[in-house]
């Protein structure tokens, strides 16, 4: 029997294993598996179909999802008895102490890095070291020093903010675990368009999370807003309707409600319906956002031709022109003294002088 498993360790990182074994795993049970250059504990945390589906998901590596065959796939290689787990346990008490004094080994190197997390492989030979920073770090002398101290093989590793706040996991300002450390399988970029879609306010402290980025849960109704959006105008367009022309001030997706006010300003809040009935009575339509507004079907954003204009046309230049600017750019850049690379542009010479 060959059994495709999700295996999950500390700070929410999970690999998956080929399972060979007889008896079918449980969900939650602890296992021994094969780990780079030794052993590691884990628990099970998905098999079959569902492991296979979530290996696809995986942003982590590059590679195909394996398959239960494959024979590239790691194996476990047995469950884990009570003892396994006392050293497990033992260890995941260590590791506090183990941060601090790579924390203070970094600061007596002048390494400019936030120590975050530290994980011990349950057979002790390797130790990895979480760590965030501004910018790229020479860890080399580093590694070194901590190889010496703890005499077992060291990975530093370096992760961003929101993979610090999935390791290390805490409470939102919702009251509950943060979702990255919770039930988020892969951790999307979440942009500021988001947040102006949904009309929030731009204050970072209301619209970030603990981590110091813009909060996940950002996406979740991102869509709601994007297609509700497209049956209302735009804020600020003018619109001809029974009493005159109005500007749009404020649309109200919830209750379909648009709020108007007139070159007299006055203000009036009108139901979205009532509005299409006034423009359309006018012989015009609502105009949608171009922001978000439907794409064009595929075959005419590839099957339409472009037009190419003919030489001579205003705005076009010609074979003559483009020859005479390149001369003249050449000559100011000083390209008598270089050659002409790929492309007209002047490499290999010197510029003024």
């Amino acid at each position: 029997m060959s059994a495709f498993i999700e295996v999950r360790f500390k700070g929410h990182r999970q690999e998956y294993f080929q399972w060979t074994g007889e008896d079918a795993l449980r969900l939650g049970e602890p296992v021994i598996v094969e780990a780079e250059r030794g052993k590691d504990l884990g628990r099970v945390s998905a098999i079959g179909p569902v492991a296979e589906k979530k290996c696809e998901r995986c942003q982590v590596c590059a590679s195909p999802a394996p398959t239960a065959g494959d024979a590239a796939t790691r194996r476990i290689l047995r469950r884990a008895n009570p003892d396994d787990l006392q050293v497990a346990e033992r260890l995941r008490t260590e590791e506090d102490a183990v941060r601090r004094t790579v924390r203070d080994r970094a600061r007596a190197h002048a390494l400019g890095m936030k120590i975050s997390d530290t994980e011990w492989q349950w057979d002790r030979q390797k130790l990895t070291v979480y760590f965030t920073a501004e910018q790229r770090v020479d860890f080399r002398t580093l590694v070194r020093d901590l190889a010496a101290h703890f005499r077992t093989r060291i990975e530093l590793r370096q992760i961003g903010a929101r993979d610090e706040a999935r390791r290390l996991s805490g409470i939102g300002r919702c009251g509950r675990e943060y979702c990255s450390a919770s039930w988020l399988t892969d951790l999307r970029p979440v942009g500021l368009a988001v947040a102006k879609d949904q009309h929030l306010s731009l204050n970072p402290s209301q619209i970030s999370g603990p981590c110091g980025r813009l909060l996940c849960c950002l996406h979740y109704e991102h869509d709601f807003y994007v297609q509700a959006r497209r049956r209302f105008p735009k804020e600020g367009k003018a619109l001809r309707t029974s009493i005159g022309t109005e500007k749009v001030l404020a649309v109200d997706i919830f209750r379909e409600r648009v709020t108007l006010r007139s070159e007299e300003g006055s203000t009036r809040v009108i139901p979205l319906t009532q509005l299409a009935q006034e423009v359309e009575a006018l012989g015009g339509t609502l105009p949608l956002p171009a922001a978000i507004a439907a794409p064009p079907p595929a075959a005419e954003l590839h099957n339409t031709p472009s037009p190419s204009p003919a030489p001579g046309t205003p705005g076009t230049p010609t074979p003559s022109g483009r020859r005479r600017r390149r001369r003249d750019r050449r000559r100011k850049r000083g390209g008598s003294n270089g050659s002409e690379g790929p492309g007209g542009a002047a490499t290999g010479g010197p510029t003024g002088g």
